[in-house]
């Protein structure tokens, strides 16, 4: 009875273990599970009757869910385009090799499985191959044979632009695209090579030329930078040369100053000692002309102006005396009445007549004769100016009054 029990427990193990093996997938890192059946939302809101696992495992509802591989494998596919036009009206052949497999990301995954399940991956290859090479075509038109030859990566990238939205909506991702040969059969990319080859060989020849040009003139610059860091070296060493020669001066220049500053200061010292011996020196000479000099100076001045003073007094008393001649003289013409003026030129006659008597020959006057203003009227005074003349001159005059001749 135990074993019996023990078979039916057994037996009831095996068939869970062989129903939950129907039921329980496991999905591989390289390919999506479909669990289709029941409805549900996805992340943008489109309702659809299946449910995606990736990359992990689930259990199928029996009965009421089916279960289906989608392989995300990559896939290689060679493109070949023949004949086909380029801008310009130019056939050419090109050949490239795609990389392509199934979007594991919403809402490309959709796309594939509404699209691609149930096909194997030869049908999708097939289905990439066209679209792929529609595109192909459709970029060949737009760009010039010289375009699709030089610049292949600018080529491949507008490819991939071109297919990108085509090959999303069929579920399909384009990892990478590689062109590989670019030919025609009118010989029109091999002018184009040789001309490229001409231009190649000119710009080969023109860089030689510009690096050989600018080999020459990077060792001119060399040379030039080595003459002036021997310029700037030998700067460097007569500056030095001339600061040494400029301390030494200002060294020479220093005990220079300090001599002669050691004998202005014995200079000093001795002038100084010699001060007291000049200043004594110079009161002796100072008594010594006071003594010979200003003393006898101030005598002889003391002297001149006693004589000075004595001829003063001479002269005052002259001076004195004849004014008061002159007086005596203007009130005697003053009493003479009108013979006083002649009376005056009588006597200021005689030195004029003495004059004369000087300059001529001696001449015999035997008469003089004097009329007066009025006949008869002679004064006394008139007597005594013919006496004075009578002395001075010798000359005799005589008196019509007294009738006396003179010789």
């Amino acid at each position: 009875m135990f074993v019996a029990i023990g078979l039916t427990g057994a037996a009831g193990v095996w068939a869970f273990v062989v129903l939950l093996r129907q039921l329980y997938y496991i999905c591989q890192p390289s390919e999506v599970l479909i669990f289709a059946g029941l409805k549900r939302t996805t992340g943008s809101g489109q309702r659809v009757g299946y449910r995606t696992v990736r990359g992990g495992s689930a259990l199928r509802i029996p009965l009421l869910e089916e279960v289906m591989r989608l392989d995300l494998s990559n896939m290689i596919i060679d493109l070949r385009v023949d004949n086909a036009y380029s801008k310009g009206g130019v056939p050419l052949n090109v050949s490239g090799v795609a990389n392509i497999k199934i979007s594991g990301e919403e809402p490309g995954i959709h796309n594939a499985i509404e699209r691609l399940i149930g096909k194997s991956q030869d049908d999708i290859r097939h289905i990439a191959k066209e679209t792929l090479e529609g595109n192909l075509r459709g970029v060949m038109a737009s760009l010039t044979p010289e375009q699709l030859n030089e610049d292949k990566l600018t080529f491949a990238r507008t490819l991939l632009d071109e297919a990108e939205d085509d090959l999303q909506k069929l579920g399909l991702v384009l990892d990478t695209l590689q062109i590989q040969n670019i030919s025609d059969d009118v010989r029109y990319l091999d002018s184009i090579g040789r001309k490229q080859l001409v231009e190649l060989k000119r710009d080969s020849r023109i860089a030689e030329a510009e690096a050989s040009s600018q080999s020459a003139v990077k060792q001119a610059e060399n040379e030039r930078i080595t003459a002036l860091r021997r310029l700037d070296k030998e700067l460097a060493i007569a500056t030095a040369n001339a600061e040494k020669r400029t301390k030494d001066a200002l060294t020479r220049r220093e005990a220079l100053v300090a001599e002669v500053q050691a004998e202005v200061g014995a200079e000093l010292a001795r002038a100084e000692a010699e001060l007291p011996v000049q200043q004594e020196r110079i009161k002796q000479v100072t008594q010594q002309l006071e003594a010979d000099v200003i003393a006898p100076a101030e005598s002889e001045c003391e002297t001149m102006m006693a004589d000075a003073k004595g001829e003063a007094a001479t002269i005052i008393e002259q001076g004195r005396s004849q004014a008061e001649g002159l007086q005596e003289l203007v009130e005697s013409l003053k009493r003479s009445g009108d013979d006083a003026k002649r009376l005056f030129l009588l006597q200021k006659l005689k030195p004029l007549l003495t004059m004369l008597s000087e300059t001529v020959q001696p001449i015999e006057v035997e008469e003089v004769t004097l009329i007066g203003e009025r006949e008869g009227q002679v004064n006394l005074s008139l007597a005594t100016l013919l006496r004075q003349l009578q002395d001075s001159t010798g000359i005799r005059l005589l008196n019509n009054d007294s009738d006396a001749p003179t010789n």
